[in-house]
Protein backbone atom coordinates (compact mmCIF):
# COMPACT_ATOMS: atom_id res chain seq x y z
CA UNK A 1 0.00 0.00 0.00
CA UNK A 2 1.41 3.40 -0.96
CA UNK A 3 1.45 6.65 0.98
CA UNK A 4 -1.34 8.25 -1.05
CA UNK A 5 -3.69 5.36 -0.31
CA UNK A 6 -2.91 5.48 3.41
CA UNK A 7 -3.56 9.21 3.43
CA UNK A 8 -6.92 8.71 1.73
CA UNK A 9 -7.89 5.96 4.19
CA UNK A 10 -7.37 8.23 7.17
CA UNK A 11 -8.96 11.18 5.39
CA UNK A 12 -12.13 9.16 4.92
CA UNK A 13 -12.09 7.84 8.48
CA UNK A 14 -11.71 11.40 9.74
CA UNK A 15 -14.50 12.60 7.48
CA UNK A 16 -16.82 9.93 8.88
CA UNK A 17 -15.84 10.67 12.49
CA UNK A 18 -14.07 14.03 12.87
CA UNK A 19 -13.78 13.86 16.65
CA UNK A 20 -13.36 10.23 17.74
CA UNK A 21 -13.57 9.54 21.45
CA UNK A 22 -12.84 6.52 23.61
CA UNK A 23 -15.87 4.46 24.61
CA UNK A 24 -14.66 3.98 28.17
CA UNK A 25 -16.19 6.31 30.76
CA UNK A 26 -13.77 8.27 32.92
CA UNK A 27 -13.50 11.65 34.60
CA UNK A 28 -9.77 12.10 35.21
CA UNK A 29 -6.44 10.47 34.21
CA UNK A 30 -6.55 8.07 37.16
CA UNK A 31 -10.02 6.83 36.25
CA UNK A 32 -8.85 6.46 32.63
CA UNK A 33 -5.88 4.38 33.77
CA UNK A 34 -8.08 2.11 35.88
CA UNK A 35 -10.69 1.74 33.14
CA UNK A 36 -8.08 0.74 30.56
CA UNK A 37 -6.52 -1.74 32.99
CA UNK A 38 -9.96 -3.28 33.54
CA UNK A 39 -10.71 -3.42 29.81
CA UNK A 40 -8.14 -6.14 29.10
CA UNK A 41 -10.13 -9.16 27.86
CA UNK A 42 -13.37 -7.34 28.66
CA UNK A 43 -15.78 -5.16 26.72
CA UNK A 44 -15.93 -1.42 27.23
CA UNK A 45 -19.63 -1.77 28.05
CA UNK A 46 -18.93 -4.21 30.88
CA UNK A 47 -16.18 -1.97 32.24
CA UNK A 48 -18.42 1.11 32.14
CA UNK A 49 -21.13 -0.76 34.01
CA UNK A 50 -18.68 -1.69 36.77
CA UNK A 51 -16.90 1.65 37.02
CA UNK A 52 -20.10 3.69 37.28
CA UNK A 53 -20.36 2.64 40.91
CA UNK A 54 -16.64 2.26 41.51
CA UNK A 55 -15.65 5.77 40.45
CA UNK A 56 -18.48 7.26 42.46
CA UNK A 57 -16.73 6.10 45.64
CA UNK A 58 -13.10 5.86 44.51
CA UNK A 59 -12.12 8.50 41.93
CA UNK A 60 -8.54 8.89 43.23
CA UNK A 61 -5.67 6.57 44.18
CA UNK A 62 -6.15 7.42 47.86
CA UNK A 63 -9.86 6.63 47.76
CA UNK A 64 -9.22 3.41 45.81
CA UNK A 65 -6.60 2.35 48.33
CA UNK A 66 -9.01 3.06 51.17
CA UNK A 67 -11.58 0.88 49.44
CA UNK A 68 -9.10 -1.98 49.64
CA UNK A 69 -8.64 -4.99 47.43
CA UNK A 70 -11.73 -6.77 48.76
CA UNK A 71 -13.87 -3.68 48.29
CA UNK A 72 -12.55 -3.19 44.77
CA UNK A 73 -13.28 -6.80 43.89
CA UNK A 74 -16.91 -6.35 44.86
CA UNK A 75 -17.25 -3.58 42.28
CA UNK A 76 -15.46 -5.35 39.42
CA UNK A 77 -16.35 -9.02 39.95
CA UNK A 78 -18.45 -9.00 36.76
CA UNK A 79 -15.26 -8.37 34.74
CA UNK A 80 -12.92 -11.12 33.62
CA UNK A 81 -9.73 -11.66 35.63
CA UNK A 82 -11.10 -9.38 38.35
CA UNK A 83 -8.97 -10.88 41.13
CA UNK A 84 -5.69 -10.20 39.32
CA UNK A 85 -6.88 -6.79 38.16
CA UNK A 86 -7.88 -5.80 41.71
CA UNK A 87 -4.44 -6.76 43.00
CA UNK A 88 -2.69 -4.80 40.26
CA UNK A 89 -4.86 -1.71 40.68
CA UNK A 90 -4.37 -1.55 44.45
CA UNK A 91 -0.62 -1.99 44.12
CA UNK A 92 -0.55 0.67 41.39
CA UNK A 93 -2.41 3.05 43.71
CA UNK A 94 0.25 2.51 46.36
CA UNK A 95 2.97 3.35 43.84
CA UNK A 96 1.13 6.43 42.57
CA UNK A 97 0.84 7.75 46.10
CA UNK A 98 4.39 6.83 47.14
CA UNK A 99 6.20 8.08 44.04
CA UNK A 100 3.97 10.55 42.22
CA UNK A 101 1.89 12.31 44.86
CA UNK A 102 -1.23 10.51 43.71
CA UNK A 103 -0.93 11.76 40.12
CA UNK A 104 -0.72 9.60 37.01
CA UNK A 105 2.74 10.04 35.47
CA UNK A 106 2.98 11.18 31.88
CA UNK A 107 6.05 9.12 30.98
CA UNK A 108 5.86 5.72 29.30
CA UNK A 109 8.51 4.08 31.46
CA UNK A 110 6.76 5.16 34.66
CA UNK A 111 3.40 3.94 33.41
CA UNK A 112 4.73 0.59 32.22
CA UNK A 113 6.39 0.08 35.63
CA UNK A 114 2.94 -0.04 37.25
CA UNK A 115 1.59 -3.56 37.89
CA UNK A 116 -0.78 -4.64 35.14
CA UNK A 117 0.14 -1.80 32.79
CA UNK A 118 1.61 -2.89 29.49
CA UNK A 119 2.56 -1.01 26.38
CA UNK A 120 -0.98 -0.80 25.00
CA UNK A 121 -2.44 0.57 28.24
CA UNK A 122 0.38 3.09 28.55
CA UNK A 123 -0.15 4.21 24.96
CA UNK A 124 -3.86 4.80 25.54
CA UNK A 125 -3.21 6.87 28.67
CA UNK A 126 -0.46 8.88 27.02
CA UNK A 127 -2.64 9.58 24.00
CA UNK A 128 -5.89 10.49 25.76
CA UNK A 129 -4.73 11.99 29.04
CA UNK A 130 -1.52 13.66 27.85
CA UNK A 131 -2.16 14.35 24.18
CA UNK A 132 0.75 12.33 22.83
CA UNK A 133 0.41 10.97 19.27
CA UNK A 134 0.86 7.37 20.38
CA UNK A 135 -0.86 4.47 18.64
CA UNK A 136 -2.22 1.69 20.83
CA UNK A 137 -2.54 -1.64 19.03
CA UNK A 138 -5.30 -3.89 20.34
CA UNK A 139 -6.92 -6.86 18.59
CA UNK A 140 -9.08 -4.57 16.45
CA UNK A 141 -6.20 -2.41 15.25
CA UNK A 142 -4.03 -5.48 14.65
CA UNK A 143 -6.75 -7.10 12.54
CA UNK A 144 -7.58 -3.97 10.53
CA UNK A 145 -3.95 -3.19 9.76
CA UNK A 146 -3.21 -6.72 8.58
CA UNK A 147 -6.47 -7.31 6.75
CA UNK A 148 -6.45 -4.03 4.81
CA UNK A 149 -2.71 -3.96 4.15
CA UNK A 150 -2.45 -0.62 5.93
CA UNK A 151 0.38 -1.72 8.24
CA UNK A 152 0.86 -5.48 8.27
CA UNK A 153 2.92 -7.10 10.99
CA UNK A 154 3.21 -10.38 12.86
CA UNK A 155 3.02 -8.85 16.34
CA UNK A 156 1.21 -5.87 17.87
CA UNK A 157 4.55 -4.14 18.43
CA UNK A 158 5.51 -4.62 14.78
CA UNK A 159 2.19 -3.15 13.66
CA UNK A 160 2.60 -0.23 16.06
CA UNK A 161 6.10 0.57 14.83
CA UNK A 162 4.98 0.43 11.21
CA UNK A 163 1.98 2.65 11.89
CA UNK A 164 4.21 5.22 13.55
CA UNK A 165 6.32 5.25 10.39
CA UNK A 166 3.54 5.40 7.80
CA UNK A 167 0.58 7.27 9.33
CA UNK A 168 0.67 10.89 8.14
CA UNK A 169 1.42 13.24 11.02
CA UNK A 170 -1.89 15.10 10.66
CA UNK A 171 -3.78 11.90 11.51
CA UNK A 172 -1.51 10.39 14.15
CA UNK A 173 -3.22 11.78 17.26
CA UNK A 174 -6.54 10.10 16.45
CA UNK A 175 -5.33 7.19 14.32
CA UNK A 176 -5.80 4.43 16.88
CA UNK A 177 -9.31 5.66 17.78
CA UNK A 178 -10.39 5.47 14.14
CA UNK A 179 -8.83 2.05 13.67
CA UNK A 180 -10.31 0.62 16.88
CA UNK A 181 -13.80 1.85 16.03
CA UNK A 182 -13.46 0.67 12.45
CA UNK A 183 -12.47 -2.80 13.64
CA UNK A 184 -15.15 -2.90 16.32
CA UNK A 185 -18.09 -1.90 14.12
CA UNK A 186 -17.18 -2.33 10.46
CA UNK A 187 -14.09 -4.48 9.86
CA UNK A 188 -15.32 -7.09 12.31
CA UNK A 189 -13.53 -10.34 12.97
CA UNK A 190 -16.07 -12.94 11.82
CA UNK A 191 -17.76 -11.14 8.95
CA UNK A 192 -16.49 -7.71 7.94
CA UNK A 193 -19.14 -5.24 6.86
CA UNK A 194 -17.51 -4.58 3.50
CA UNK A 195 -20.65 -3.35 1.67
CA UNK A 196 -20.88 -0.32 3.99
CA UNK A 197 -17.16 0.19 4.56
CA UNK A 198 -15.96 3.69 3.59
CA UNK A 199 -12.53 2.38 2.59
CA UNK A 200 -13.52 -0.87 0.84
CA UNK A 201 -12.16 0.27 -2.51
CA UNK A 202 -8.78 1.02 -0.92
CA UNK A 203 -8.57 -2.17 1.14
CA UNK A 204 -6.31 -5.00 -0.06
CA UNK A 205 -8.32 -7.78 1.64
CA UNK A 206 -9.04 -10.38 -1.08
CA UNK A 207 -12.08 -11.99 0.54
CA UNK A 208 -14.41 -9.04 1.00
CA UNK A 209 -17.93 -9.81 2.18
CA UNK A 210 -20.24 -9.52 -0.84
CA UNK A 211 -23.24 -7.21 -0.72
CA UNK A 212 -25.69 -10.09 -0.49
CA UNK A 213 -24.22 -11.11 2.88
CA UNK A 214 -24.44 -7.70 4.49
CA UNK A 215 -25.19 -7.81 8.20
CA UNK A 216 -27.23 -5.33 10.27
CA UNK A 217 -25.30 -2.24 11.32
CA UNK A 218 -24.02 -2.21 14.91
CA UNK A 219 -22.44 1.22 14.99
CA UNK A 220 -20.56 3.82 13.02
CA UNK A 221 -16.99 4.13 11.93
Amino acid sequence: MNAATRHEIFRRLREANPHPAPELDYGNPFELLVAVMLSAQATDASVNKATAGLFAVAPTPAAMLALGEAGLRRHIRSIGLFNTKATNIIRSCEILLERYGGEVPGERAALEALPGVGRKTASVVLNIAFGEPTIAVDTHVFRVCNRTGLAPGTTPRAVEERLLRVVPREFRQDAHHWLILHGRYTCTARRPQCPRCPIADLCEYPDKTPAGRRQPSTGTV
